[in-house]
C-alpha cells in the first residue's frame, strides 16, 4: 500500500473532539506531566549549581531518563484517548513497567541519529523522522525488541517524513510562544557576561549570583511555559499518534495493522547499510 496525503486540519479537528470526550481531562494530565518535568529540571539545576562534580552529572542523566519514561506515560495516556479508553493519572507512570527497553531504545535511537548526522546535518534530520514512531511501537507492544521497534518505524515512516515535518512546522508558533521568556532570560545573562567576559572566565563562580537572582524569573518562565503547553501539547501528541495510526494502516506494519500482501518480514528489503545497519532511507 502506498502512503496517502493526510488531511492535517481535519485530523486536528477530530482530535479536538476526542480530547473533549476524554474522561480524564487532558489539561489536568498535561499539568501533572509538565509539573513533574519541572521538578526534575529544578533538581538538575540545583545539583548543577551546588556541585560540578560527578554527582551533578549523575543527577542530570537521572533526570533525563526519568523525563523520558514520564513522556512515555503521557504517550500511553494519549493512545488511550484515541482508542476511547479511560486512562487514569497513574497511567503517567506505566512506562516504568518496561523502563529498561525505553531507556535502551532512547539511547540507541540517539546514537543512530548522531551517526547519521556525522554524514551531514540533513541525513541526521531525516534519521530523526525515520525513527519517529519507534517508541510508539514499543508502547503498543513492550514485548518487541529495540531493533524491531526501530525497523518497524523505518517502514512506517516511508512516505510520511515530509508530512511529519510539516506537522511540526504547524506547531512551531506554539513552541516559540512557550519559550519566549526563557529566550529573554538567556539574552539577559548573555549581556551581563558580555559586559566583562574576562571576569567570568577567570572566576566561573561569579555566574552563581546571576543564576540565583534569576530564580523568580525561572518560576515565571516555568509558569508561562506550562500555561502555553497546556493548550497545545495534548492536541499535538494525539495528532501525531493519528499520523502513526495512518502510517500503520498504509504500511501494514504495527500492532493491529493488516499485513501487506506477502506479509511483513523484518529481514527483507532494508537490513544492512548505513551507520545503523538498518538500510537506507
Amino acid at each position: 500500500m502506498t502512503p496517502r496525503q493526510i488531511d492535517r486540519p481535519q485530523l486536528k479537528a477530530q482530535t479536538r473532539e476526542l480530547l473533549r470526550s476524554a474522561q480524564v481531562r487532558p489539561k489536568a494530565m498535561a499539568a501533572l506531566y509538565l509539573g513533574l518535568i519541572a521538578v526534575l529540571n529544578l533538581a538538575d539545576t540545583l545539583a548543577g549549581s551546588v556541585s560540578l562534580s560527578l554527582l551533578g552529572t549523575f543527577v542530570t542523566v537521572l533526570t533525563m531518563l526519568l523525563g523520558t519514561v514520564l513522556n512515555v506515560g503521557f504517550v500511553l495516556y494519549c493512545m488511550a484517548i484515541r482508542r476511547g479508553e479511560r486512562a487514569e493519572f497513574l497511567t503517567l507512570f506505566d512506562g516504568f513497567s518496561f523502563v529498561g527497553k525505553i531507556i535502551g531504545l532512547s539511547i540507541l535511537q540517539s546514537v543512530f541519529i548522531f551517526l547519521w548526522s556525522l554524514l551531514f546535518v540533513i541525513p541526521g534530520i531525516i534519521a530523526a523522522y525515520r525513527y519517529r514512531f519507534a517508541m510508539y511501537n514499543l508502547c503498543e507492544n513492550p514485548d518487541l525488541s529495540i531493533v524491531e521497534a526501530l525497523d518497524m518505524s523505518k517502514r512506517q515512516t516511508e512516505g510520511y517524513k515530509g508530512q511529519l515535518f510539516v506537522l511540526d512546522l504547524s506547531y512551531l508558533g506554539w513552541g516559540i510562544l512557550a519559550s519566549l521568556p526563557s529566550t529573554v532570560e538567556f539574552f539577559y545573562l548573555y549581556l551581563q557576561i558580555l559586559e566583562d567576559p574576562a571576569v567570568f572566565m577567570a572566576d566561573p563562580t561569579r555566574l552563581v549570583p546571576l543564576i540565583g537572582s534569576g530564580l523568580l524569573m525561572s518560576l515565571i518562565i516555568w509558569l508561562w511555559s506550562l500555561a502555553v503547553q497546556l493548550f497545545y501539547l495534548p492536541n499535538y501528541q494525539c495528532v501525531e499518534l493519528g499520523y502513526f495510526d495512518i502510517a500503520k494502516e498504509t504500511s501494514g506494519v504495527g500492532a493491529g495493522a493488516r499485513p501487506q500482501e506477502g506479509g511483513w518480514n523484518g529481514d527483507q528489503d532494508g537490513w544492512g547499510g548505513g551507520p545503523d545497519d538498518l538500510g537506507g532511507y
